[in-house]
């Protein structure tokens, strides 16, 4: 007799069916949770990198603050801090449309962007932030070419100008991928485009061009060139080596992040190891162009100069922003051997012309910004030396790719030029452009901002009118010391040296020489010697 066997209450089939249905959803899950932490794992990379570019601010500020004389030192610090501040509102009100902005029509798409204004529609945040330092440093690198003598509505206008409409365009034009920089020559046969991974061209050499403009247009400091022709020129001197020193400290260790945080990602496999060759080529193209100037400097002078070996330190960072993510460390040198030959040529060039650049802006930006560009088509992995080093890369190619490039470059120059040639223009015919001659002698600090950098009453020492000796506690040896002694350098040299120092103060004339700029009076003198016991007899 049969015997029936019930019927299985799982259908083996819909099991399968559900199961597959359920790992799918499991792999599409797993496959967004991917993205996801790929997105925020860039976005975190790109605003790490922004906010450390972002400190290269307080670098550029304490570079320039120590490059000028204490009676402009105000007037430096304020100009820096409104650099970020009017950039972040340019570049977001029409900065970032007119460079990354989508162009509805196509024959004006590869010139400019014309949409997302206010950023409306922008989700990349990151990205904005990114750029808006970039910007924001195109901006500063002017302000040390016209240091102490630039009008403060001047100062604002190239700052809006720069961070709004010429930057940007600049950067439509090499860095969208619709710029008919990046596109390239159209040709079948070579395939040609703009390299520059981290703006030497985009931010550097369009920074040193205005800057170079502006110093021309806005005239020398009184007194740094002799008016006959015969005198030798006098070099103005800053008033803080300390202060110069430590924001270039800030802007070597800002470009490491300026030149590696321009991978732009961090999560594609392999893009770490970008990063890291960008940073380590930045800081061997520095230290070759640094010591390579240092070297000549000492043949040439006789002296370890401290300031300048710094600006070549960051002509040579600066040269490596264009090629640093391609070359090997072998390029990295002659990259920056180059850029510390090119900085001392640039600077040299500014003197023979008679243009005043406190801070040789244009000899660390534009020189370095230049080779840069130039650079990347010479020692990187396609490069024309490699053309002649083996046969992967053809020489047609490297020849078509190095005059591609020497085309962008010239149209780098020539827009920074006419976008602000205009308004330097019409600010000199209005007398806006520089400050008057008075201001300029007694300096923009008191005038301008009503703060200076160094009060005379906050020194303390008891030598002011208002600040009577005789009337506080003091130590019986010191009751004799005289209030006001009208005494010259020389006398003043010889009490130092004799011991009787105290005696026959700096301070004991304080509207003469008390200010920290009065002090190079004796630079002279012999000064220097120290004594422990020198109190003033009774």
């Amino acid at each position: 007799m049969a015997t029936n066997i019930p019927a299985s209450p799982f259908d083996l089939s819909i099991l399968a069916a559900n199961l597959s249905m359920e790992l799918q959803q499991l792999q599409e899950e797993i496959k967004r949770a991917k993205e996801d932490m790929a997105d925020n794992n860039n976005a975190f990379f790109m605003c790490t990198m922004a906010l450390i570019i972002f400190l290269m601010q307080c670098g550029f500020a304490f570079l320039e603050a120590g490059a000028v004389r204490s009676k402009n030192c105000t007037n430096i610090i304020i100009k820096n801090v409104l650099d970020s501040l009017l950039a972040i509102i340019g570049y977001w009100t029409i900065g970032w449309a007119l460079s990354y902005g989508p162009n509805a029509i196509a024959s004006l798409d590869p010139y400019f962007g014309f949409s997302e204004f206010f950023i409306v529609g922008v989700d990349n945040y990151a990205k904005f932030f990114f750029q808006f330092v970039f910007a924001a440093t195109a901006a500063t690198i002017v302000s040390g070419a016209v240091a102490e003598r630039c009008e403060f509505l001047c100062f604002i206008t190239y700052s809006v100008l720069i961070t709004s409409f010429t930057y940007p365009i600049l950067t439509h034009w090499g860095w969208s991928p619709n710029g008919w920089m990046a596109a390239g020559y159209p040709s079948d046969s070579v395939k040609t485009t703009y390299i520059d991974f981290a703006g030497s061209g985009m931010v550097h050499l369009c920074g040193g061009t205005i800057s170079l403009l502006a110093a021309y247009l806005m005239g020398p400091r009184i007194g740094r060139f002799s008016t006959d022709g015969i005198s030798k020129s006098i070099e103005i001197k800053g008033h803080s080596v300390p202060f110069a020193a430590l924001g270039g400290f800030i802007l070597m260790f800002g470009f490491l992040a300026f030149n590696g945080g321009s991978a732009a990602e961090i999560s594609t496999p392999g893009i770490g190891q970008v990063v890291a060759k960008a940073m380590v080529n930045t800081i061997m193209c520095g230290a070759f162009a640094a010591l390579t100037y240092l070297g000549i400097h000492y043949l040439r002078k006789g002296k370890w100069t401290v300031l300048l070996t710094i600006n070549a330190c960051l002509t040579g960072m600066v040269s490596a922003c264009a090629g640093c993510n391609q070359m090997h460390s072998w390029a990295s040198i002659i990259t920056g051997i180059v850029a510390g030959l090119a900085y001392l040529a640039f600077s040299e060039l500014c003197l023979a012309m008679k243009v005043d650049d406190p801070l040789d802006a244009f000899a660390v930006h534009f020189g370095g910004g230049l080779w840069g560009l130039i650079s990347a088509c010479l020692v990187t992995d396609k490069g024309l030396l490699f053309a002649f080093l083996t046969t992967e890369v053809k020489m047609s190619d490297a020849l078509a790719q190095l005059g591609w490039q020497s085309i962008c470059i010239v149209a780098i120059i020539v827009w920074s030029t006419v976008t602000l040639t205009p308004p330097f223009l019409i600010l000199k015919a209005i007398g806006k452009l520089r400050v008057s001659k008075e201001v300029e002698i007694k300096g923009l600090d008191i005038f301008k901002h009503g703060e200076a950098a160094y009060p005379l009453a906050a020194y303390g020492h008891g030598w002011d009118d208002f600040e009577y000796v005789k009337d506080k506690p003091t130590n019986d040896a010191l009751k004799t010391v005289a209030q006001k002694v009208d005494v010259s350098m020389d006398e003043l040299a010889n009490q130092h040296t004799n011991g009787n120092g105290p005696k026959y103060s700096l301070y004991q004339n304080p509207q003469e020489y008390e200010h920290p700029e009065h002090h190079h009076l004796a630079k002279n003198k012999n000064v220097f010697k120290r004594y422990h016991n020198n109190i003033a007899p009774a």
